[in-house]
């Protein structure tokens, strides 16, 4: 019996050792659908988005406000190729789901387009040692964020009104650092005073707000909006005033571009950074088009 015993003993470890086996060989597969589904995303927007032919000049920007005609001279726009679209690379960003929720690290890429304005963002991570991804985008009017975990399972998926309308403002929010949408028919300026300017973004039927604060150098310092709503993993969503920050410009091939960017929820109870994204690298697809 004790040998009986021993031998299924051994006989469940080995069967617990092959399935941890298999469950590691699995989550290192280089294969993964969610990181599918965002190259064959992009390469269709891609194929649909035409190229610029033309510079940026002082005639762009004579009717927007005073602090968002500075910023585009102070970065070095005027006078340089406009863009069709908008690579961004994050890495190693700390990012939290939610108030008292862990935090993770994330790698971010994103794309955002210029005569539509699409927009889409691959995430990948871990969670507890799992594989866990994530799209956030907005294309043809619909927002969407999806996040996935163990590369098969779907721990949530938003649609609807309220994810139109964040993910719109959303790129709002990034207008100008693809500063070729800044200057499309669907963003209308307002002048405020030589430090803040609002914009409001129409698309599809949806409208949305909100003020941008600029150093005096010239430099867009933030974006505020209560045009987002906050979100949980479980669709519970609650309007909360959100911004997005940028700092630490650094100058390259000629243009003044943030490094630093974060985004935040002003709950009644304090802010809550949830993404605090540092070293970014922003590029036009004239730059990368010249890089390959």
């Amino acid at each position: 019996m004790k040998m009986r015993s021993k031998r299924r003993k051994l006989e469940i470890i080995g069967v617990f050792l092959l399935f941890m086996g298999i469950i590691t060989v699995f989550f290192n597969i280089s294969y993964s659908k969610t990181k599918t589904e965002f190259s064959e995303i992009i390469g269709g927007l891609l194929t649909e988005t035409p190229s610029e032919s033309s510079i940026f000049t002082e005639e762009d920007i004579v009717d927007l406000p005073l602090p968002v005609q500075k910023y585009f001279r102070h970065c070095g726009y005027i006078g340089t190729p406009k863009m069709s679209y908008m690579k961004a690379i994050y890495q190693d960003v700390d990012f939290l789901f939610g108030k008292d929720k862990p935090a993770i690290k994330i790698d971010y890429t994103q794309y955002n387009f210029v005569k539509e304005p699409n927009r889409i963002a691959y995430i990948d991570s871990s969670m507890y040692g799992i594989p866990f991804e994530g799209l956030d985008s907005y294309i043809a009017g619909h927002g969407s964020m999806k996040g996935v975990l163990a590369k098969q399972f779907t721990l949530f998926h938003h649609t609807g009104e309220t994810m139109d309308k964040a993910s719109l403002v959303t790129c709002l929010s990034e207008c100008l650092l693809i500063p070729n949408v800044a200057i499309q028919d669907f963003v209308v300026w307002e002048e405020i005073d030589d430090f803040h300017a609002k914009a409001t973004i129409s698309h599809y039927g949806v409208t949305a707000s909100g003020i941008f604060t600029f150093h005096e150098n010239g430099e867009m310092l933030s974006f505020t909006t209560d045009d987002r709503e906050a979100t949980a993993m479980d669709g519970f969503s609650e309007k909360v005033k959100w911004s997005a920050l940028c700092s630490e410009y650094v100058e390259i091939n000629g243009i003044r571009r943030p490094t630093v960017l974060q985004a935040i929820w002003h709950y009644d109870d304090g802010d809550l950074v949830y993404f605090d994204g540092k070293d970014i690298v922003i590029e036009f697809d004239y730059e990368l088009t010249a890089r390959t």
